[in-house]
């Protein structure tokens, strides 16, 4: 098993990419070993002086008033971690809860919790050990932190819930006791350390992240292809036009299609045709998949903060001994990333749609109607496109902001709040659905250039166009199409296209 050094508040793009992916070792320094024992020992000095601590000695939202006797202060803590797991729906992916457990880990090791040491040492071993809680997706408005499943995700610490383990889901208590660890009983404040933060969203955004990412630099592949399919002109691409608009993303992305499109046949043999300016879904990829990736890069840089912090309430003050409430439990900075990014999501799948509808039509690329030599016998891609067409529509629904709209919890404690777990969590679809509508078009324009033989594309697009041939035939009747699309859609999940750019893209804007 791989062991990563993680450091606390210094995590990078690069160790968010894959570190959910599977289970790891995860080894933080000394030094912050030491800040978890002295923000222990701060909590410690809070309870001996019996001031009123918010979470602490005290109960929790409306009922901060209430001072809890020291007997109590256990009992209080077990009885929020209980009480807040009151999620439902499906349970949260593997890799989401994961990173998850590694984000609470990364946040708490920090020091500024009062946590003891155990409570990271039992996080980082249920990592270690793939004890992964069941988390259900639905009941956080990302207030208080990612309350109903982080509690859900902290339930297996003091023995209860279920989790997924050896390929099974169990309780959490028939796990613990199978790789020799005992439940552990909370002690003041470490409930509400656990269940206060914003690491289900950051997760769930972080990952949904990475898959835009892909679907990006996927979309530019295809759209490369489109390009040649349709007999598009390539000075769209030309570096003179982007350089001064001073765009940073459509820069790169003009480059990438640069580098895509060298020395293709295709191009050279309408070298001297009459057409003036192709439809904007070609001509203006740079433009408009360039805006999308300037949004990614934003993102990454709100959520490469988020997965820094600590997002824990109330903080204790390692240099004064304070005791600070506050409201970095508040998700606004995830919420409005992932509808940012759900804008960028949307605006892929939709301009890959527009492709597909440009290369089925004759009229506009000079191909065989619905790419099909047997037109009206056969319909071709007619139902391919309509495919695409209604998952863009369902992208556009939910690219609606989330972020916007706050419904009071808590006896009106919390009368804002960020909607950022659903913000986060509608990404997954959204990127199904525009790795779908790319897979129409990458086999939508691999048969456009099956149609233009014995004419050549690049180098770089042909061996694309092979990977996709490799398990899919050309189009010479109509068959059952929905395999080819999973076959496709497949492909581009794997990071087939992907790996084609010299760079994943993020890395190229941002650093």
């Amino acid at each position: 098993m791989q062991t990563i050094k993680l450091i606390p508040a210094k995590l990078t793009l690069d160790n968010l990419r894959n570190l959910g992916a599977s289970p790891c070792v995860i080894d933080i320094p000394n030094t912050a070993w030491e800040q978890v024992r002295k923000s222990h020992a701060i909590l410690l000095s809070v309870l001996q002086q019996a001031v009123p601590a918010y979470g602490i000695n005290t109960g929790f939202g409306k009922m901060a008033r209430t001072r809890i006797d020291a007997a109590d202060l256990s009992t209080l803590q077990r009885n929020l971690v209980r009480s807040h797991a009151a999620g439902v729906g499906n349970s949260l992916a593997p890799q989401t809860v994961r990173l998850a457990l590694i984000l609470k880990t990364m946040s708490l090791a920090q020091g500024y919790s009062g946590v003891r040491p155990q409570i990271v040492e039992r996080l980082i071993e249920m990592v270690s050990q793939d004890i992964l809680p069941v988390v259900p997706e639905k009941g956080s408005v990302g207030a208080s932190g990612d309350l109903a499943p982080l509690a859900h995700m902290s339930l297996p610490l003091i023995g209860e819930g279920e989790v997924f383990w050896n390929g099974s889901t169990m309780p959490a208590a028939k796990a613990l006791q199978a790789v020799g660890l005992d439940a552990l009983t909370l002690e003041a404040k470490e409930g509400l350390a656990l269940l206060n933060g914003t690491q289900i969203s950051t997760a769930l955004a972080i990952d949904a992240l990475f898959s835009a990412e892909q679907n990006l630099a996927s979309a530019v592949v295809t759209g490369a292809i489109s390009v040649d399919a349709a007999l598009g002109s390539y000075v769209p691409f030309d570096k003179r036009i982007h350089d001064i608009r001073r765009q940073a993303g459509q820069i790169l992305i003009a480059r990438l299609y640069r580098t895509l499109l060298k020395d293709s046949e295709l191009n050279h043999s309408h070298a001297d045709c009459d057409r003036v300016q192709d439809p904007y879904c070609l001509r203006c990829q740079p433009q408009i998949l360039g805006a999308c990736l300037d949004q990614l890069g934003h993102v990454a840089d709100i959520l490469l903060r988020e997965a820094n912090a600590v997002s824990d309430n109330p903080l204790l003050c390692p240099d004064t001994g304070e005791v600070l409430s506050g409201g970095n439990f508040h998700a606004e900075p995830v919420a409005m990333a992932a509808d940012n990014m759900a804008l960028a999501i949307a605006e892929i799948g939709a301009l890959s749609e527009r492709r597909v509808a440009m290369l089925i039509d004759s009229s506009i690329s000079e191909l065989p109607p619905f790419l099909s030599l047997r037109a009206g016998l056969e319909s071709g891609f007619m139902v391919a496109h309509v495919t695409a067409a209604a998952l863009t529509s369902e992208n556009k629904s939910l690219a609606h902001p989330a972020s916007v709209d706050s419904l009071p919890t808590s006896a009106n404690q919390e009368d804002h709040v960020s909607m950022a777990t659903f913000a986060a969590r509608r990404l997954r679809a959204m990127n199904e659905n525009t790795r779908h509508i790319l897979a129409i078009e990458f086999l939508a324009a691999a048969q456009g250039i099956s149609l233009r033989r014995p004419l050549r594309s690049s180098n770089t697009i042909e061996s694309a166009i092979k990977s996709l041939r490799d398990h899919v035939p050309e189009w010479t009747e109509d068959r059952i199409m929905s395999p080819d699309i999973e076959l496709a859609n497949s492909l581009i999940h794997q990071g087939t296209l992907a790996e084609l750019l010299p760079a994943q893209p993020l890395d190229t804007i941002l650093y």
